[in-house]
């Protein structure tokens, strides 16, 4: 068939295709745009059987859209850790979102401008020209976008693509992609050559379309004519329209799916979320846990929606890199899983047991380290410990957890502390430095130090508190403690799941508080830190006061006159350097130090303790994981108290990495620390992995109180 070329820059939407072919396509385009729709909302309606959250994710709807669309418009956390996989990522959306637009332009163009206005068609002249080149380079980045995930995916074979959910459905949705993408070119390159057909030459305005261009000469070059070009092209354009087609009503009922619930999980996403956890209601008997998969609530079921399977999550996991039994991918891949068969019909199971057919083992639970690694990672902001809280809370309930974790609970519930210790002894670690700690009970004091469990019982720790004690002192600072009217901040028994013991003890200490007279709080442990900053003001003790079980007697709820300043101490002592008379010059030893998981990816205070340790005169290395993607130690999350299979220790893992893989390597002699539990567990580290004559494991207390002149005095 030989048709003329055009001699305005322009073309013919439906070249070659006739009246009848036109109307089977505005068939076809609504049948799948009435799929797509209907596909839509019946996930989004399933979405409102999910239980109530805790929290009101729709408040200042328009900033969080805002927040949302730079949040995804930039990529930003794709390219955290992986370059590769931010250009991947960022050349596929945004040439999908292009290839998008630019087929509503066109579809506006003919359908409302043209035919329902009846004016000439304004994609001609210049604006054509932009057009088709804008369209040709954005869709030459997302084939090339396609094609990086391919090569990732089937060439490297990338570890962290491949799980026990990876099916059929992710290959077919990365083909596909690629097929449009060069399709859509193919068809392009027929066009232009076919338009030649009749004429000595191919329209030369067309060149703008360098990708068509190219592909229409490489035509050429085969020996294919322009006759033959318009005679295969209405094949060819017809397959690519399908294809089209069929992509877009499967959206909702496949992976594709991900590109609406993951936005949506963006938008909805709590910016606390894991450094507080969800409160629960005053009725003993409400349901907090995970007895069915209608428990959960509509976002924790966004959350599953939103995953792509990408497995950054399972990548940082220090738990799925120790061997232990979790992977956080899997576990949000299961429950999905697990509802999607419910909905089809298939059989009801446990969602959470140690052992029997549970969609989720206990075991698995056990091994979270609530470290926030896997959330920090995630590029659609899904919300790991949420899931995971509700599920260890099941376990705690049902009385399914370790011996070692309940002996925990009932030194708490009996003594006030974790070691089971008489509490009465709590502040017994003053007795042996050589400064005087007031009792903020009995004298107004300007900081209300909160010392914690490990300092005030642990002999290793100790050191520290009679460090940070001398400090003070040294700055001339008002601070004083609870002594024995303090006792366990609940951090750590809260995310193993007992929620109601975490409420009794956040209660006596906002008691405790209110009863002294302080400006601000202090805290030695970055656990202690983050639960009193983030989650005590969550707690409506108001809601408990007539409990029998819990009753509290307050005179002002926590917000009511202004949150109150809390602090780690790192913080407060870095601002007290010039009270200290620091030079900078004091020591000389090289050291590398580990940012504690409560107080970096929790609370965002990386640089307090470094420059601490640089005020001092030591030489800091970084270990090549700092910062947002530190390694924990293990003991967050109950790991201190548990006995985990692992084939390696986090701690002993993190100490090579100190060792081994820092510039300074076998030359650092300190490792350095900010957290009662980090020292815990990297002392023991030290021992089993064999590294006591090669590293020592210090607090930053004990650098600043060595280059102050005062060990002695701090009892070390």
């Amino acid at each position: 068939m030989t048709v003329p070329p055009l001699q305005t820059p322009g073309r013919e939407t439906f070249w070659q295709i006739g009246h009848v072919q036109e109307i089977l396509f505005y068939f076809f385009a609504a049948m799948a745009l009435l799929t797509f729709s209907w596909g839509v909302y019946r996930r989004f309606t399933r979405y409102t059987r999910g239980a109530e959250d805790w929290f009101d994710r729709t408040d200042n709807i328009v900033s969080r859209v805002v927040e949302a669309t730079k949040i995804v418009a930039t990529n930003e956390k794709q390219f955290n850790r992986d370059l590769y996989g931010g250009l991947m990522h960022t050349f596929i959306m945004w040439g999908f979102l292009t290839l998008l637009i630019g087929t509503i332009i066109i579809g506006i163009d003919i359908d409302l401008w043209q035919k329902a206005l009846g004016n000439e068609p304004f994609l001609s002249g210049a604006f054509y020209l932009s057009y088709s080149l804008v369209m040709d380079a954005m869709g030459l980045l997302f084939v090339v976008g396609v094609g990086m995930a391919i090569y990732r995916r089937y060439w490297v074979r990338n570890e962290r693509l491949w799980g026990k959910h990876t099916s059929t459905e992710d290959t077919l949705f990365v083909w596909t992609l690629f097929l449009l993408g060069v399709g859509g070119y193919v068809v392009e390159g027929l066009r232009i050559l076919g338009d030649g057909a009749g004429s000595t030459s191919m329209p030369e305005y067309e060149i703008v379309s360098f990708v068509g261009w190219f592909t229409a000469r490489s035509f050429q070059a085969a020996g294919v004519s322009p006759s033959l070009a318009a005679d295969v092209y209405v094949a060819v354009w017809w397959s690519h329209a399908l294809l089209a087609f069929a992509f877009i009503a499967l959206i909702p009922f496949a992976k594709p799916f991900h590109m609406i619930s993951s936005f949506a999980n963006v938008v909805t996403r709590d910016e606390k979320a894991g450094k507080r956890l969800p409160s629960v209601p005053a009725a003993l008997d409400a349901e907090t846990g995970a007895a069915s998969i209608d428990h959960f609530s509509w976002k924790e079921m966004l959350d599953q929606d939103a995953c792509t399977k990408c497995g950054r999550c399972s990548s940082v996991c220090p738990a799925k890199a120790s061997g232990r039994n979790l992977d956080p991918r899997d576990v949000i891949l299961d429950l999905k899983q697990y509802r999607e068969n419910l909905e089809a019909g298939g059989d009801e199971r446990t969602i959470v047991a140690d052992g029997g057919s549970s969609v989720i083992q206990a075991e698995t639970m056990e091994s979270c380290m609530s470290c926030m690694a896997c959330m920090d990672a995630c590029p659609v902001e899904i919300e790991h410990l949420k899931s995971f809280t509700r599920m260890n809370r099941e376990l705690t309930d049902a009385g399914e957890i370790q011996p070692s974790m309940q002996e925990v609970f009932q030194n708490v519930m009996q003594k006030g502390n974790t070691f089971g210790d008489p509490n009465r002894k709590r502040g017994d670690w003053a007795d042996d430095v050589e400064v005087d700690v007031p009792d903020a009970r009995e004298q107004e004091v300007e900081y209300l130090w909160y010392v914690g469990d490990y300092p005030s019982f642990d002999d290793r720790n100790k050191k520290v508190a009679r460090s940070l004690a001398t400090i003070l002192d040294a700055a001339d600072v008002s601070f004083g403690i609870l002594f024995d009217d303090e006792k366990y901040d609940g951090n750590d028994i809260r995310r193993v799941g007992e929620e109601f013991l975490y409420i009794e003890l956040a209660g006596h200490h906002v008691e405790s508080f209110e009863d002294c007279e302080f400006e601000k709080i202090v805290c030695t442990d970055p656990h202690s830190y983050n639960t009193i900053k983030n989650e005590y003001p969550e707690v409506d003790f108001e809601e408990f006061a007539d409990d029998p079980v819990m009753p509290f007697d307050y005179e002002d709820t926590w917000n009511e006159d202004g949150e109150i300043d809390v602090y780690h101490w790192t913080q407060v002592v870095e601002e007290l350097v010039p009270q200290l008379g620091l030079s900078g010059n004091e020591l000389d030893y090289t050291v590398t130090y580990h940012d504690p998981c409560h107080l970096g990816r929790y609370n965002d205070e990386y640089e307090a303790p470094r420059e601490l340790v640089k005020a001092t005169g030591c030489e800091l290395h970084e270990m090549p994981r700092n910062r947002d993607d530190s390694f924990c130690c293990g003991g967050g999350g109950g790991g201190l108290w548990m006995e985990l299979e692992e084939e390696s220790k986090p701690s002993e893992e993190r100490l090579r990495e100190a060792l081994e893989d820092t510039e300074a390597g076998h030359g650092i002699e300190k490792f350095v620390v900010a957290c009662p539990m980090c020292m815990t567990m990297y002392e023991d580290g030290r021992k089993t992995g064999g590294y006591e004559d090669d590293i020592e494991i210090v607090d930053v207390a004990e650098l600043v109180v060595e280059a102050i002149g005062e060990s002695e005095t701090a009892g070390l």
